[in-house]
């Protein structure tokens, strides 16, 4: 075997090596980045209906925080899907709406709602940005006049 030879062949070796090394990386940062046990959730549905229009919430919920789809389906105009996630504060649920309106494009909008006696409040504001990120401003949430109240459907 010659030196040309040898360099190539130890060149491989090294290219190898150093995608064993990448890929075994990339394994250590997807296995550590789920976030916490998805066991601890408990899967509820709600369901809320205001004149003709009716939104679904199906949630997973854990002692602090929750995530899961909602659907809002206007009657005869179309509807706005997507995924919520939040942290869970007492009574109160804090997040956001990611959805796409309407076949349309992407949107995200904050979210709180109220659990009050099973049910779920949905609260309004002034809507606002803080670090690019919506939410309402400080003094303007309150779950007065809802525009939905979601309640569990017993499956």
């Amino acid at each position: 075997m010659n030196l040309h030879n040898l360099y190539g062949l130890t060149h491989t070796l090294m290219n190898i090596k150093s995608l064993v090394f990448l890929l075994l990386i990339l394994v250590t940062i997807v296995s550590c980045n789920s976030k916490e046990d998805k066991n601890g959730y408990q899967e509820v549905l709600y369901r809320a209906v205001n004149n003709k229009d009716t939104a679904i919430l199906a949630l997973n919920i854990s002692d602090k925080r929750f995530f899961g789809r909602y659907e809002i389906s206007y009657y005869k105009v179309g509807k706005d899907s997507g995924d919520v996630r939040g942290d869970i504060n007492g009574n109160t649920l804090r997040g956001d709406f990611h959805y796409i309106s309407n076949g349309g494009t992407w949107k995200r909008v904050p979210l709180a709602l109220l659990k009050k006696e099973n049910k779920l409040i949905l609260g309004n504001g002034v809507v606002g940005t803080y670090f690019n990120l919506p939410c309402f401003i400080d003094g303007t949430l309150n779950y007065k006049d809802p525009k939905f109240v979601f309640e569990e459907i017993k499956r």
